[in-house]
């Protein structure tokens, strides 16, 4: 494996919300930093820096993943996926309208990187319910709600695209 050295610039290249993005970085520069201030995706938001906060959050190859715990060098040749990209031609996502619906977000700097931890777990084949959406928000913080109402939302579109899919065949 080759040693990245400091101050040497490296080039990266991804597949960022279905758009291949090529730049060059430093080793150390985090993919937070990357996205925000070198490609101008600033819809994840930067919180904590500590990973502690979710505020952050994208999704890395269909993972939740904390961006300022990655180093941009990570995701070369990777898929990653931010909140820019959950909506699709100028429609909101199922997750994003539900948000709208229930009035689940106020302030809206946490909210990224909530949508992004739930878009995982709409896409995994388990079973969601109010303990398990309850489980993944334990690792965002919101300084703004009471949680219900973001708990409303996600429920409200599991169970939507949970009646759209089709019965298992008996």
């Amino acid at each position: 494996m080759r040693r990245l050295n400091a101050g040497q610039r490296h080039l990266v290249q991804f597949d960022l919300n279905g758009k291949l993005v090529s730049e060059e970085s430093e080793p150390r520069l985090l993919l937070s930093d990357f996205l925000r201030g070198v490609l101008g995706s600033t819809g994840s938001h930067v919180g904590c820096e500590h990973g502690v906060c979710g505020a952050c959050t994208v999704r890395l190859n269909g993972r939740a993943v904390r961006s300022c715990l990655t180093l941009a060098v990570q995701a070369n040749g990777e898929r990653v996926e931010t909140v820019e990209g959950l909506a699709r031609d100028g429609v909101l996502s199922p997750l994003q309208q539900a948000f709208r619906r229930h009035h689940a977000l106020q302030c809206g700097f946490c909210t990224p990187g909530i949508l992004m931890s739930l878009a995982e777990l709409l896409d995994a084949d388990t079973d969601v319910n109010e303990k398990s959406v309850r489980e993944l928000l334990s690792g965002h913080l919101c300084r703004c709600t009471g949680y219900g109402n973001i708990v409303r939302a996600a429920l409200d579109v599991f169970a939507e695209v949970s009646a759209t899919e089709p019965a298992p065949d008996a």
